[in-house]
Parts: C-alpha cells; sequence; structure tokens
C-alpha cells in the first residue's frame, strides 16, 4: 500500500536498517538520516560510521549524527527539512518528546517481533533463546513508552531450526522492508493504527556477556539455541584453561557417539577428523564453528586438528 511519495528523515545505524532505508528510497523522497555518531572499532580504536551514514554518504543524502538528540542545533534542522514521517529501524537512542511531535504521520519504527511480545532491545536474541519456532516484524507509531505505540501492520516469520541471530535478522530486514513501506501508506492515506493488546506483553532487554555464558549441564537443544542467539555477537562462550572458547555456530548430535568414552561428564571435547563435539547434559552437541582466545572464527574441526591432534578420545574440557 503506497500512497503519494512522502518527504523522510530516515533514523536507523546497523546494517540491519540498510536494507529497509533502501527500499524507501525506492518510493518515498529521503532528504536526510539520522543515525548514531562514529564508533571506535578494533584494537585501533579508529572511528568507523555506521552502516546507515555509509550507505547515505554514498547517495548523497544529508547525515544528522548527533550525541545528544536534544542538541537545538539537530532539533531545528529536524524541523527545517520538516519531514512528513520519520520511519526507524535500530537507530539505539530515545527519540525526545520533542522530536515526536515533528512529522504530522509520526515516528514509525519497525520492530523485529510480533509486537507485545519481547519488547526492547534484543527481540530476535530473546526468542532463539526461548526456542521459538516463529517470530515476525511490527511497524508502529513511536511513543514514550517502550515499544508499546498502536500497531500499523505485522508479518509472521518462521525461524528455520539452525538458523542464529545473524541470519535471522538479515532475513527479517529484507521483509521488514516491505512492512514499512506498507505502514507508510497507511499513514499517508489516514488509517489508524490499533492499540496493542495487553495480553502476551514481554519485555527483551540488551544482553548481557553473562548470558551468553553457555551452561553445558543444559540440554543439548536449549545449548544450540543458545549459541544461535548469540551468533554472531557476542557469541556464546565457556572457559577453556581460564580463557573464554566462542562458539559460533552448533547442532544437536546424537546421544552416544562410536569413540567417545562412554564416561564423558558436560564440556568434554571429542574428536574425529571431520567433527568436533562437545558433551551436555543429554547427550553430545557438534561445534560447526569456534573462535578460540586471540584467533579468528573456524571450523571446530580446523581448531581440534591443531588443539586436539584430532585424536581420538582427547580429553580437553570446557567449563
Amino acid at each position: 500500500m503506497v500512497g503519494r511519495m512522502m518527504r523522510l528523515i530516515f533514523a536507523g545505524t546497523p546494517s540491519t536498517a540498510v536494507p529497509v532505508l533502501d527500499k524507501l528510497s525506492d518510493v518515498h523522497d529521503v532528504r536526510a538520516v539520522l543515525t548514531r555518531p562514529p564508533a571506535a572499532q578494533g584494537r585501533s580504536s579508529r572511528l568507523v560510521p555506521s552502516e546507515v551514514e555509509m550507505w547515505a554518504r554514498e547517495h548523497d543524502v544529508e547525515v544528522l549524527a548527533p550525541t545528544r538528540l536534544k542538541d537545538p542545533g539537530v532539533v531545528a534542522r529536524i524541523r527545517e527539512i520538516a519531514p512528513d514521517c520519520c520511519p526507524v529501524v535500530a537507530y539505539g537512542g530515545l527519540i525526545t518528546r520533542e522530536l515526536l511531535g515533528v512529522p504530522p504521520l509520526g515516528w514509525i519504527n519497525l520492530h523485529y517481533s510480533l509486537l507485545p511480545a519481547y519488547r526492547g532491545a534484543a527481540p530476535v536474541q530473546r526468542a532463539l533463546m526461548d526456542g521459538c519456532t516463529s517470530t515476525g516484524v511490527t511497524a508502529f507509531r513511536i511513543v514514550p513508552a517502550l515499544d508499546a505505540g498502536p500497531i500499523f501492520c505485522q508479518r509472521r516469520v518462521e525461524i528455520g531450526e539452525e538458523e542464529t541471530a545473524g541470519d535471522l535478522l538479515s532475513r527479517l530486514s529484507e521483509v521488514g522492508a516491505d512492512v514499512m513501506v506498507e505502514a507508510l501508506g497507511m499513514a499517508e492515506q489516514g488509517i489508524q493504527p490499533t492499540d496493542q493488546s495487553q495480553e502476551g506483553v514481554s519485555l527483551a532487554p540488551k544482553i548481557t556477556p553473562e548470558e551468553a555464558r553457555l551452561t553445558l549441564a543444559w540440554d543439548s537443544r536449549r545449548c544450540v539455541d543458545l549459541v544461535r542467539a548469540m551468533s554472531p555477537e557476542p557469541g556464546a562462550w565457556a572457559e577453556l584453561e581460564s580463557s573464554r572458547f566462542k562458539i559460533l555456530r552448533a547442532r544437536i548430535a546424537v546421544q552416544t557417539l562410536p569413540g567417545a568414552s562412554e564416561q564423558a561428564v558436560p564440556g568434554d571435547l571429542y574428536a574425529t577428523k571431520k567433527q568436533l563435539f562437545c558433551r551436555v547434559g543429554d547427550g553430545w552437541i557438534e561445534l560447526v564453528d569456534v573462535q578460540a582466545p586471540g584467533k579468528k572464527p573456524m571450523a571446530g574441526a580446523d581448531w581440534a586438528r591443531g588443539a586436539l591432534r584430532a585424536e581420538e578420545g582427547s580429553t580437553l574440557c570446557l567449563k
């Protein structure tokens, strides 16, 4: 549902916002982007602009990247542009009450869950941690309360059995591009959004480093779901010889591995020439991709060839 071409200021920061921005620029007039300031990256702490800022500079679109949205100059510039609407995708900052009143059609946010479920900063990660088999995208009008505004439209998305948070976010951003276009069309035509239900509300706060720690006594399904949820960032981890060892991709294996010790306990590692396995509470999981301390991500079997020498029955243990 697309109405007239509208004047927009797009607010977003990471790569997952870019497909939506790209789609909107095809059907509307994106006058500026509002994004987070350049952030330090890597060991050199070099300041790197956001993916949205890089898109804007490539397309000769004005960039607003304030440290504070209350900056009078930024507020004045947004008023001067006079957007009809401001679509938002993972901007990473709180839109002030003053700015909420600037565009006549409001600020419309794309959220990666079926609201009112998983309100907050990490809806995809939390859904995977909880073992959900489906999720979705929601376009809603922003109000001061966290992710509580009225809904324009939603779309359900099934989750692949081995899909990671990174995989799923990429796919949701593509689906979300169409949903956002539809929501803007509804707003332009005067269709009012529907208030969120007060039932089924759940929260999805930002992931803490300790939550990414893998509890190896859990059952294999729960272990694999945590790995999926934490990939690629911050990465599920366990301790190996007092250092953090990240598991980036994993899958459920079998209860009994030929050649592995029958006395294996949760955390024990077992390698063949082509695979690396870890014992968990109810059997074994395969560690498909891992990252040892100070190393780049690599296939678990490749790491094992060096660390375990791919010897049958090696006894290194994660904790």
